[in-house]
């Protein structure tokens, strides 16, 4: 047999290897069966028949403005122009009571307090970002409605992000981040009262499973959880993630380049990029047990790409005997709450926050 034969069988014999292990290691459980609709009350839809509100729709032609001063640019500038515009959401807001910075077990982070809020009621907010951006400015806006609407202060935690630092190191702190809050609030050490987990996208997929991981380790759990728009399968295999990919305005051309590569290699890529399996339950929660976790609620928008990952994930821990429930809101942007005031449907979503939050057992 020639050298370039030997060649090509040796890269044929790797690549149907790589292709074994991706299907076999790398894939996880089949997950179509939580695609149904649910049980009643399972999951609840917002609809507005008159489309989205003007506020919206200014909200979408800076979305698109901003996406398009991307292309092109090289990546450590992108990410750079992410992170500053990111930021920038925040810098404006206007803060009721008072923002403090705090050192949350190590890891930086600030205290958000609307008017009124009590020390001994606490939010562990994760902002998302894709995990290479955000921070407790960008999500400001959030973290102070969070506040006003609970009563609660608000511990908005800076965790180490990558391509700078390891996926696992973001988990780490948020997990050094919910011990500390269990003991210390805004005016010093005191245990908690009452204490909620929440973030949008890739902080919603950290909240999931940092809410796992504390059932595991018997800690207190908090009284509930909440996820604005997660990722919670780094295989990606829900059907919105195609369905959704030409009008999630936020996600989709980010992800379109991705989702042209063949579905066991972006296993492999992801792997590569995170150091986890993407079926690792620690970075894709609805691949682990969601028994005996805390009330959750998850909201999204039904034009996004993470739309039916919501829904499998309300469904299998409903199935495992978890309190879950999910909220739908028709062609709305990937985390549409960030435009609170301006955009009607932020305003109807806080509500449904707080009538969720308000109508747990004590």
């Amino acid at each position: 047999m020639s050298i370039f034969m030997s060649a090509i069988l040796a890269t044929v014999i790797v690549v149907l290897l790589l292709w074994l292990i991706s299907v076999t290691l790398l894939k996880g459980q089949n997950l179509s069966a939580f695609d149904r609709p649910g049980e009643e009350g399972a999951q609840l839809s917002f609809p507005r028949p008159g489309g989205p509100s003007e506020g919206h729709r200014t909200a979408v032609v800076t979305t698109r403005e901003f996406n398009a001063s991307l292309r092109g640019q090289p990546r450590k500038k992108r990410l750079q122009m992410i992170r500053d515009h990111m930021d920038s959401l925040g810098r404006d807001i206007v803060v009721s009571g008072h923002v403090s910075a705090a050192d949350a077990g190590g890891v930086p982070a600030e205290w958000v307090c609307a008017e009124g809020s009590r020390p001994d009621r606490r939010i562990l907010y994760i902002h998302g970002g894709a995990y290479i951006a955000g921070s407790p400015l960008s999500h400001r806006n959030i973290t102070h409605r969070f506040s006003e609407i609970t009563g609660a202060s608000v511990l908005s935690i800076d965790y180490r992000l990558m391509p700078e630092n390891r996926r696992k190191d973001g988990i780490l702190d948020c997990r050094k981040a919910y011990r500390w809050i269990l003991q210390n609030g805004p005016d010093g050490p005191g245990a908690t009262s009452y204490l909620v987990i929440a973030g949008d996208s890739a902080g919603g997929n950290l909240t999931l499973s940092l809410s796992a991981w504390v059932r595991d380790e018997k800690m207190r759990l908090p009284d509930a959880v909440v996820a604005l728009s997660p990722s919670v399968d780094g295989t990606f295999s829900s059907p919105s993630i195609r369905r959704n990919v030409k009008t999630d305005i936020m996600l989709g051309p980010l992800f379109s380049i991705l989702l042209k590569v063949p579905a066991w290699q972006r296993r492999w890529l992801y792997l590569l990029e995170s150091r986890f399996r993407p079926n690792n339950p620690v970075v894709s929660p609805i691949f682990g047990d969601l028994s005996g976790l805390s009330p959750t609620l998850i909201q999204v928008s039904e034009a996004e790409m993470l739309l039916d990952d919501a829904r499998r994930y309300v469904n299998k821990a409903r199935a495992s005997g978890t309190h879950a429930v999910a909220q739908s809101w028709a062609d709305m942007l990937h985390v549409w709450h960030f435009f609170y005031p301006d955009v009607e449907e932020a305003e109807e979503a806080w509500r449904e926050i707080r009538s969720f939050l308000q109508t747990l057992p004590r």
